[in-house]
């Protein structure tokens, strides 16, 4: 665990912000690719990204600012200075808003420029999940005596019992065993929820990656997105300890619920425009 990687005077670089620009650059190569293959000029490709990823940075901690605000107003530096507070959910609609605006100047199509995203916004979110591993970001799940269960002493917010939380049951956050205010026990061990969100959505990204030249109508590819990464923090949160605030669900389930209540409703709409793209798609798939 390394959440800082160096200082050069007041200017910090987190290990998370490395593994995020990471996470652009896999995208843009991906979105790149996509465009050329599809004929179009891959430097808005380009475009698209860089300021997708601006205004999913800006979602992100926007998303976490007014879900955190107490915190945030009695430290409000951390509004810009800190290195934690990023959430996915925040960033994708930041992101989607932004290349709205992006798709619009150029005169593309939105959903054929989202689905030349998919499968990069899918590693983007791998390479991320890396960052809040490296960073230890408060990410982790409920305490396991799993073989591959963690500790993150080195947290970049904190390893003590206002962290590493468990559910009593009242469905209330209390402090983990053996943590207490000061930190906590050596055989303290929890899920490594970032393991398990990396390797889903490299999962999603190489099968949206598999399947992109197959004949199907615009948007299709992002709509199974939004399915399988719904799906995948769906999952993921069941061992993550957040709140649960309706139904025995968290917050994130909820938000991932209607991704893949959406994204189920798209795709069968998408069906309806089945037979103009087939002719379209097939003309794609037949370049290299």
């Amino acid at each position: 665990m390394l959440p800082v990687l160096f200082r050069i005077g007041p200017i910090t670089v987190y290990s998370y912000g490395l593994m995020m620009a990471l996470g652009f650059i896999a995208a843009d190569l991906i979105c790149t690719s996509e465009f050329k293959r599809r004929g179009l000029n891959p430097d808005q490709a380009s475009m698209l990204v860089l300021w997708a990823a601006l205004g999913g940075i800006a979602g992100s901690r926007l998303y976490d600012v007014i879900d955190n605000w107490p915190q945030y107003a009695a430290h409000p530096s951390s509004i810009i200075f800190s290195g934690a507070g990023f959430v996915w959910f925040g960033g994708l609609m930041g992101g989607i808003a932004v290349s709205f605006l992006v798709v619009r100047h150029y005169h593309l199509k939105w959903l054929v420029a989202a689905d030349c995203l998919a499968p990069g916004i899918a590693i983007g979110q791998a390479l991320g999940r890396v960052g809040c591993l490296l960073s230890g970001d408060g990410d982790w799940g409920m305490e396991s005596k799993l073989p591959w269960a963690m500790s993150y002493p080195h947290a970049i917010v904190g390893w003590t019992g206002r962290t590493v939380l468990a559910l009593n049951h009242a469905n209330q956050l209390v402090a983990g065993p053996g943590c207490n205010d000061y930190g906590c026990a050596s055989w303290v061990r929890v899920h490594p929820a970032p393991i398990y969100e990396a390797l889903l959505y490299t999962g999603v990204c190489l099968f949206l990656w598999s399947i992109r030249k197959r004949p199907q109508p615009d948007g299709r590819l992002f709509f199974l997105y939004m399915i399988l990464a719904g799906a995948s923090r769906f999952m993921v949160e069941f061992i993550r300890v957040n709140p649960r605030v309706f139904m025995g669900l968290s917050e994130a389930q909820l938000i991932a619920a209607l991704m893949i209540i959406g994204g189920l409703a798209l795709y069968a709409w998408s069906r309806t425009q089945q037979p103009a793209a087939l002719a379209r798609e097939a003309a794609w798939a037949s370049q290299p």
